[in-house]
């Protein structure tokens, strides 16, 4: 059976929306009489913008009501950002797509400074993410790291105000949101190692809904596919979610594939790394072998500060 009408669950955040109607244009090049529609939705995570998301239990808040609406059979399919998706889908749920990525690194933005370099001592430096402020610290213990959340606009914003001196973003959502001049400069993956999936979207669907995974699968990007496997596993393999500072990242170069992982204590004081190569066809195994390194290492008790 051919679909031809189909409903996309997906936030109401405008990356999130800009994000979801990309995967629509490419559909619809596709399938060329395809009517799509969204299906909005406003999650927990999205509403509790006063506390961190790590207080509220973590990014999967991001995607919990869009995977509630596919299970009820209210949309078709939903896209996530793969670095909100928990390692762990909920019973009879797949992620068949990943797309192509988009820049995967974290940025500077501030209307003062060029670089977290030129920042002068005291400067307050705004990110919620763990994973970010943990390495920065290690590099720029003098700076005042202070807690930011809200969609881009919003962070944005409140840089205007001048609450922060400068903030950290990822870059692919700037991007996307053809807000790429106010990034001052790229952070290097050795300052800040990207989160597992940044910069790649997700379609998750019903493991059993044959025509809509017939339907997205022209959508799956290999390469990407096989970066965010091996990202994820590591992840996995750790118990990390976005409570803990955990980065993964991986990329394929002339056919071999390169993970570098990183976990971090929460002063930055200490920072435990692992890399490996291999076959991008073994990309589970490359991961879970990296995060077991990082385990012979000792980050079983760096992670444990955080529970």
């Amino acid at each position: 059976m051919t679909k031809r009408h189909i409903v996309i669950a997906t936030r109401e955040s405008p990356l999130a929306l800009a994000q979801t109607e990309m995967i629509k244009t490419l559909l619809i090049q596709h399938h060329p009489h395809l009517s799509v529609e969204f299906l909005g939705i406003t999650t927990q995570a999205d509403k509790r913008l006063d506390v961190t998301l790590t207080e509220i239990g973590g990014k999967g808040l991001f995607v919990k009501e869009l995977e509630e609406a596919l299970l009820d059979g209210r949309a078709d399919m939903a896209v996530h950002s793969m670095k909100d998706v928990p390692m762990e889908l909920p019973s009879g749920m797949i992620l068949p797509v990943i797309g192509k990525r988009e820049e995967p690194r974290d940025v500077f933005v501030s209307n003062q400074y060029e670089s977290l370099a030129q920042m002068p001592s005291g400067s307050s430096l705004g990110t919620s993410s763990l994973r970010r402020q943990t390495q920065l610290r290690a590099i720029r213990p003098d700076l005042e790291f202070r807690n930011l959340r809200g969609n881009i606009n919003t962070r944005l914003n409140r840089l205007d105000k001048g609450d922060f001196d400068a903030i950290i973003l990822a870059a692919a959502g700037l991007r996307r949101m053809n807000l790429g001049a106010r990034i001052r400069s790229y952070l290097p993956v050795e300052e800040s190692l990207p989160a597992a999936g940044q910069g790649a979207l997700g379609i998750e669907c019903r493991e059993d809904d044959k025509a809509i995974i017939n339907l997205i699968s022209p959508l799956n990007d290999v390469i990407t596919s096989q970066c965010v496997t091996a990202e994820r596993a590591l992840c996995r393999r750790l118990g990390g979610g976005c409570k803990v500072p955990v980065a993964a990242y991986a990329e394929i170069h002339h056919g071999v594939l390169k993970l570098r992982g990183l976990v971090a204590s929460q002063d930055g004081m200490r920072i435990l790394r692992s890399r490996l190569e291999g076959d991008p066809l073994h990309a589970e195994t490359i991961g879970t072998r990296v995060a077991d390194e990082l385990l012979q290492q000792g980050a079983e008790k760096i992670l444990k500060e955080f529970q």
